[in-house]
């Protein structure tokens, strides 16, 4: 369980805080969506719960954040690391090898995890995310889609209970980012995984997710269920966050007396809005 108590931290030289008074509980499990305009928050906030804040980032920390029971004050990143693994923006910046192999082996053989072991894990972590066939690969050759299952690759292979990731989808064609998400549901659903995810996506965040946190200057603005998603439109657009289209065309069919459901926010409930309405006509 992640959970921050009156957390705010202000970067060193900063003008105000990135974090100001945050209290929220993640439980175990949990698949979260957090969002926001730029300079709102999302990534310090990822960075409180795997301890980068405050050891790596220099600033005023206030609050805490505990993650398992673990005050990240007391206990350091390396540490934490154990149980929390996450896939940062830069992807390329991450890697630390040249060839995926090496990339995956890296944290294991680091973390002193026995011989026999490492290469049952490799194994089952290819297998796991469909990349056998890039094993020995350089990964200066692999797409944006590949790179990140090989950073997720690398970040399971040390068995994190959560894992968390800043916005994964950034620079992929809408194909790869489905194909991301769809991972990261499998993770979540199948292997019991904690994910916490920063997307601006937010079409992809209400397909997957089932909670949604909207971060404000640091503050947080909401923190729903996605289905509520729907009915805070308004404070999602003050944002800077475009809603799904199907939601606005809901929107619009409700406006002109068409229809009178809920307002969907996947293609799917789309789909069945549309249904509704021609039925009616």
């Amino acid at each position: 369980m992640i959970q921050f108590n009156e957390c705010s931290f202000r970067y060193q030289g900063g003008s105000h805080n990135a974090l100001d008074g945050i209290s929220l509980t993640i439980e175990d499990g949990a698949f979260v969506g957090v969002t926001g305009a730029s300079g709102a928050g999302k990534s310090t906030l990822t960075y409180a719960v795997n301890g980068l804040i405050p050891h790596h980032f220099s600033g005023d920390f206030y609050g805490s954040v505990l993650v398992n029971g673990l005050d990240t004050v007391e206990v350091k990143p390396e540490e934490l690391s154990r149980f929390v693994g996450e896939v940062f923006q830069d992807i390329d910046s991450q890697m630390v090898s040249s060839v995926v192999e090496d990339e995956i082996l890296f944290g294991m053989e680091n973390f002193g995890v026995p011989h026999e072991e490492i290469g049952r894990r490799l194994q089952q972590t290819l297998s796991l995310l469909g990349i056998e066939e890039l094993r020995r690969r350089q990964i200066n050759s692999l797409s944006g889609g590949q790179k990140q299952k090989v950073a997720i690759a690398a970040i399971l292979a040390m068995r994190p209970d959560v894992i968390l990731l800043d916005e994964p989808t950034g620079e992929l064609d809408p194909e790869s980012s489905v194909m991301i998400f769809e991972l990261l549901k499998t993770l979540n659903r199948e292997f019991h995984k904690t994910v916490v995810v920063v997307e601006q996506k937010i079409m992809l965040l209400c397909s997957y997710v089932d909670r949604i946190i909207l971060m404000e200057n640091g503050h947080i603005a909401f923190d729903g269920p996605t289905a509520a998603v729907a009915g805070e439109a308004d404070l999602f657009r003050a944002q800077g966050i475009n809603i799904p289209r199907v939601t606005e065309l809901g929107e619009k069919l409700t406006g002109m007396g068409l229809y009178h459901g809920a307002l969907p926010l996947t293609l799917d409930g789309g789909e069945k809005m549309v249904r509704e309405v021609l039925a009616d006509a």
